[in-house]
């Protein structure tokens, strides 16, 4: 029976070993993925972003939108810019409404599928000149950051306040302004992005709920609770609270590319002559 017994101390000895060996495993990787290029999209662009149907929304460098499916046939075509100046950003999370902001107006428009425009918003006539990100809300609203408040705001399409944060400088006991270049509404939560300060997770209520330090990340986007960009070198995921975290290089030159977007296991790298389409082997 002592034999026994010792037999089966030892099983659960090295039973425990090997589950906390996989999960270190699972915890840290780091490797690396051969990217080989599938298509080519050749021209003078500035900026670009992809739907969730696959479409491709080309900014030329005379702010012009071009809509391509993803055999990159034309769809449509936005080019009545010249009134509202310098492109600033698209936001294509719902593809049937299109968000353009304007951030030298302070301007927003809104296009339908077909890049007709449905709605204007003059965000001065509502007493905010300077905003530094804006994104759709899960309701068809709009949040943004208002960089003179300080505070995360929430707009409806007409541009009327629904609702806004404390100012971020008292919030955070910081006279250090936190101003994002980037929002996401995705899960439940608002993922607000800093290069130099990081992420910062709140509810819908204004409520923070994490944040975490991870810096000078570009081309930000969170998918299944993941944090993702990326550097000059690697690709990072991370999810915290599940403490997994993710790096990984490619065979390809980051520094080149004026920005990258991973979507559907394909990787979207726009240059000086175009945009180079890849996928992983």
């Amino acid at each position: 029976m002592a034999r026994l017994i010792k037999y089966h101390l030892l099983f659960l000895f090295l039973f425990l070993i090997i589950v906390k060996k996989t999960e270190a495993e699972v915890a840290v990787s780091d490797s690396s993925i051969h990217l080989v290029i599938k298509k080519s999209i050749k021209g003078d662009f500035k900026d670009f972003s992809i739907d969730n149907l696959g479409n491709i929304y080309l900014i030329s460098t005379n702010n012009q939108i071009k809509k391509i499916d993803s055999k990159l046939d034309s769809i449509a075509i936005y080019s009545d810019s010249k009134r509202f100046g310098n492109l600033f950003s698209i936001d294509v999370s719902n593809p049937l409404k299109i968000m353009v902001y304007y951030r030298d107006f302070a301007t927003i428009v809104i296009l339908d599928r077909q890049l007709s425009i449905k709605n204007v918003i003059d965000l001065r006539q509502h007493n905010i000149f300077q905003v530094s990100a804006v994104a759709q809300s899960f309701d068809n609203k709009i949040w943004l950051f208002d960089e003179e408040d300080n505070k995360i705001k929430k707009i409806d399409p007409y541009g009327k306040l629904l609702f806004e944060t404390p100012d971020f400088r008292i919030l955070f006991n910081d006279k250090q302004a936190y101003s994002p270049n980037q929002i996401i509404d995705m899960n439940g939560l608002l993922y607000l992005y800093h290069p130099k300060m990081g992420w910062k997770l709140f509810d819908y209520y204004g409520g923070l709920k994490s944040q975490y330090p991870f810096l000078n990340w570009q081309d930000v986007f969170v998918d299944d609770g993941f944090l993702n960009g990326h550097d000059q070198n690697s690709f990072f995921s991370e999810r915290p609270k599940l403490q997994q975290s993710y790096s990984f290089q490619v065979n390809i030159d980051l520094k080149s590319a004026k920005k990258i977007v991973v979507k559907q296991n394909s990787y979207y790298l726009l240059t000086q002559d175009g945009i180079q389409i890849y996928t992983s082997l």
